[in-house]
């Protein structure tokens, strides 16, 4: 045996075994002796130090009012030459910044009185009420109240999707019985039925340039049916799961498609190559729209995530967080360059191309499945529950609340209402419902301001509670 191996031998012997008590209790120990020193002996407070610091404080936090005040007090002195003179009225005295924080009871005390007579009363009234304009959701523009004045049964399960041709003359409907309907919009008379689809289906969009019509369904298929012989000339073949959503591209040639597995993808419409495969979110894609400008794909998710795609890079170009419940549904606004996104939550509206928040539209206390907007600015959404609301876009406020009667013969838990669509006019309203009806709405022509008032009460407005 080598002497390497010996000297480690009697080295090992040599470590004396502790139990693991006996070493936590020694540990603590080291620990106790290390900090002992220290405890109660913290450094003097240096009073200097503490000044400064809260004079940077007070300058990062209310710098922005220094200057208005000092002009508030001269304006004081030329409106009451006759007022008495406080001993403690020139705060900055010796280029001292007034202090929002301080350590000396009796300056705050002095102080106080002096802070509560900055400006004269007619100033300080002006410069409120300023504020509160400022402020104040402004006064909604009139709409008429909506009315349903048609009901289309011909689907044998809930309808899930809608879609208006760009000649405004039929639309399309997808219901869970398979078929694609195609209908009359003046009359409401069924034109066509287009089958193919072995499950439900859930997209539906008409090209504006070309005779096709797209459609999705839970099959995991991707449609594209030829307008002129009514039947399938292409299929888009890579979803992994049921597709829920699609969008066409306004200007290029180019299908969005989303849906359960996750994922958006883009398809070239003549070659039906994947061109992207658009990753992040984190559950059930539920909602694409497509932008002729930046950004020009948009996804809404049951991950409570927005996100606006880069679609040259196929990458993610923002993130919105917002939401704290699954987003369903999105909708551009035809003229404005916002959007919307429908929550359990809320409703909020977006600008773009970086979706900066603007404000909440509260009290659709339901599950928001749809939404449309037409030019006019009337935005509605629809819910699970077959609630209704039609919502001023540019104020968020809500004008009219409905309930969509069911059918005759239907449950009333069948009232919900899955997809909705304005035609090209704005002028009338198509939604698709679960009692596996459609049903057709119009403005009340004979409503008038009068009649049916605004009832608008000035708030303030609470733009960034997310």
């Amino acid at each position: 045996m080598s002497t390497r191996s010996q000297n480690a031998m009697s080295f090992s012997e040599e470590v004396q075994r502790h139990s693991v008590h006996t070493l936590v209790f020694r540990s603590l120990k080291r620990t106790h002796d290390m900090f002992l020193s220290c405890q109660g002996m913290l450094p003097p407070i240096d009073e200097e130090a503490e000044r400064i610091k809260k004079l940077v404080k007070a300058r990062d936090c209310y710098g922005l009012v220094f200057d208005k005040v000092e002009r508030n007090k001269i304006n004081m002195k030329k409106s009451q030459p006759n007022h008495p003179k406080s001993e403690n009225l020139d705060i900055y005295k010796d280029n001292h910044l007034p202090l929002a924080i301080t350590d000396n009871p009796e300056k705050v005390n002095k102080n106080t009185e002096t802070s509560m007579v900055l400006s004269s009363p007619s100033t300080q009234n002006i410069a409120a009420a300023n504020r509160l304009i400022n402020h104040i959701m402004p006064k909604p523009k009139w709409h008429p109240p909506w009315k349903l004045y048609r009901v289309i049964s011909g689907h044998l399960g809930w309808v899930r999707c809608v879609t208006v041709e760009p000649g405004n003359e039929w639309f399309a409907t997808g219901a869970a019985d398979r078929v694609i309907k195609i209908w009359d919009l003046a009359t409401g008379k069924l034109k066509l039925s287009l089958t193919g689809h072995v499950s439900t289906v859930r997209g539906l969009q008409v090209s504006p340039r070309h005779p096709y019509l797209f459609s999705c369904g839970e099959d995991r298929q991707v449609k594209c049916w030829d307008l002129e012989h009514n039947k399938v000339v292409r299929h888009y073949h890579g979803h992994l799961s049921a597709v829920y959503s699609l969008a066409l591209h306004p200007t290029i040639d180019v299908l969005l498609t989303a849906g359960r597995d996750s994922t958006a993808r883009v398809w070239d419409m003549r070659t039906k190559a994947n061109v992207h495969t658009l990753t992040g979110h984190t559950n059930t894609v539920a909602s694409v729209v497509a932008h002729e400008f930046e950004p020009q794909v948009m996804t809404g998710s049951h991950d409570c995530t927005i996100r606006l795609w880069d679609l040259a890079a196929g990458k993610t170009r923002a993130t919105l967080t917002n939401h704290k419940k699954s987003v369903r549904s999105l909708v551009l606004h035809p003229k404005v360059y916002m959007f919307a996104s429908a929550s359990p939550d809320n409703i909020k509206q977006w600008t773009c191309p970086d979706g900066k928040f603007i404000q909440n539209l509260t009290g659709h206390n339901a599950i928001v499945n749809c939404m449309a907007v037409n030019s006019d600015g009337v935005l509605m959404s629809g819910a699970n529950n077959g609630s209704m609301y039609a919502w001023d876009w540019r104020t968020g406020y809500n004008f009219q609340r409905m309930q969509a009667p069911v059918q005759p013969g239907s449950m009333d838990s069948e009232a919900g209402v899955f997809a909705m669509a304005f035609d090209n006019s704005g002028t009338r309203l198509i939604t698709a419902e679960a009692d596996k009806t459609i049903k057709l709405y119009r403005e009340d022509d004979t409503a008038t301001e009068e009649s049916h008032p605004i009832n608008w009460k000035p708030d303030i407005i609470r733009r960034r509670k997310y």
